[in-house]
């Protein structure tokens, strides 16, 4: 190919020198580039290296690695003695007028079909200075020297290669699910072994791998509203008919359920009995026992998510519906992501040793195995009791706060909200006047530098009381003050 004519094609491309990619690269996708636009042909020969090298002022090697990169590719192929030629195997490409060059614009639109879905919605962190958030834990007081020091333990210790060898347990490693088991026999009068535990990255995770590999498409599965959107994503996702029952002051209406199991089979009932969520109300222990009976009649799952178990205030925790399960019904979830921090992805499922080697194998098919060393280094501070201090001295501080925060709203806020001061849990469940817009009021807050959630996830056809939960366990009492100024402000 004439010089000239290999020149005026280049026309419009530029290389780059002070990008990080390297330029035998850049030059190679714009060679590239003029084959797939056809400007280049099956066959055509290429200027030689020092040509070419000549043209775009650069050095003859960068060239000849362009050439290799390209020829390793199959794009180009070189005859010793002729040249380097476009390679004779590619189809036939017709010319594309192109509107602008998208040679360095990362693809934004893939070429197939994808099919959305309602229920699939994206996160956006918290990333406001103030937060009145869901009810997370505060980091601050969290055992991070502890945990570092356990996972560092993992890291040096002898075993190495059953540590980092080879592929392990996917129902996780036995240390932790022993260290589980103790755990939870030990504060919720489970009766477990290690064999009863599976290892999860959260409760979304737990419940996901059940609706995986216990769930049909059709079943019925029934829980409580107001609820938690992600779960409920989750039994749609499954293709489950899902029936949404009422809950009021004492928990889950489960005289409700009795009529539905009156009609048709129910496959599970998802249910939050210790505060329910995002109400906080506990079930009440007729409901309770009433909801083990159904089960056991029905033979339903109960998924039992314990989300904040280890934070009550009152009086000791009521024990899990799983402490009174004699029939192995109950799948009990837990997560150490709402006790020491959500960025801490641990977590596990209790059942019955066939449902858990059930699971077990559903989980290999989603996440091969997790994270062992992290699991172990959780195990260790349960087992030297580091976990339990810190629950004992969080309760305090957690109360505190509530206390605190509480006695804010009162005082403040008095003539716009209404609230039952929550036996435990790190969030209040807050209504708000009628007339105040939950999702403006959002949208000032934050432009204030406050973030509140908008109440949009609360919100049900048969369900709305201009209400949401706003966390007070992570922000010290300043900042619970000054959030309550803002919101006295706007409102």
């Amino acid at each position: 190919m004439d010089s000239p004519i290999f020149e005026q094609m280049l026309n419009g491309f530029e290389l780059n020198r002070s990008s990080d990619r390297p330029v035998y690269l850049q030059l190679a996708e714009i060679i590239l580039s003029l084959i797939k636009t056809g400007k280049l042909q099956s066959g055509q020969k290429l200027p030689s290296s020092r040509q070419l090298a000549e043209l775009k002022q650069i050095n003859r090697i960068t060239v000849s690695k362009a050439y290799e990169e390209l020829q390793t590719q199959g794009w180009l192929e070189r005859f010793v003695g002729k040249g380097t030629f476009v390679s004779s195997y590619l189809p036939e490409y017709r010319p594309e007028t192109l509107q602008e060059s998208h040679q360095h614009t990362a693809q934004k639109q893939a070429g197939f079909k994808i099919d959305e879905k309602e229920y699939l919605v994206s996160y956006s962190p918290v990333t406001a200075k103030l937060h009145l958030d869901d009810g997370f834990p505060d980091p601050k007081l969290a055992p991070l020297h502890e945990l570092y020091r356990a996972y560092r333990n993992q890291l040096t210790r002898s075993g190495l290669y059953d540590k980092f060898g080879s592929y392990s347990y996917p129902d996780g490693s036995i240390y932790y699910r022993q260290a589980i088991s103790k755990h939870l026999n030990e504060t919720r009068a489970l009766k477990t072994t290690f064999q009863n535990i599976l290892s999860v990255r959260g409760t979304l995770m737990g419940i996901n791998v059940v609706c995986n590999g216990l769930i049909k498409p059709g079943d019925v599965i029934v829980s409580g509203f107001p609820g938690w959107g992600r779960a409920e994503a989750n039994f749609v996702h499954a293709k489950a008919q899902h029936i949404m029952i009422p809950v009021d002051e004492h928990g889950l209406v489960v005289d409700e359920l009795k009529k539905i199991c009156a009609k048709q089979q129910v496959r599970m009932v998802y249910v939050t009995p210790h505060h329910h969520y995002p109400t906080t109300v506990p079930l009440r222990i007729d409901r309770r026992l009433e909801l083990l009976r159904l089960a056991k009649e029905h033979q339903f799952i109960i998924f039992e998510d314990d989300y904040d178990f280890d934070f009550h205030y009152s009086h000791r925790p009521l024990l899990p519906l799983a402490s009174a399960d004699d029939s192995g019904m109950v799948i009990y979830c837990g997560s150490f992501s709402k006790s020491l921090s959500p960025a801490f992805r641990m977590g596990y499922l209790a059942a019955s040793e066939n449902v858990i080697e059930h699971l077990a194998k559903v989980r290999l098919l989603l996440d091969r195995q997790g994270d062992h060393i992290l699991d172990n280094a959780m195990g260790e501070i349960l087992n030297d009791g580091t976990v339990q201090r810190y629950l004992r001295k969080t309760l305090v501080v957690y109360e505190q706060k509530r206390d605190f925060f509480c006695q804010q709203l009162s005082e403040v806020l008095k003539d716009k909200v209404e609230f039952t001061v929550p036996a435990g849990g790190m969030s209040v469940w807050t209504k708000f006047d009628r007339s105040i817009d939950l999702t403006k009021l959002a949208g000032k807050a934050l432009t204030k530098g406050l973030y509140v959630s908008d109440g949009k996830s609360h919100q049900y056809p048969q369900f709305d009381e201009n209400a949401l939960r706003l966390g007070f366990a992570s922000p010290s009492h300043e900042e619970l003050e000054k959030s309550i100024s803002i919101l006295k402000q706007l409102l």
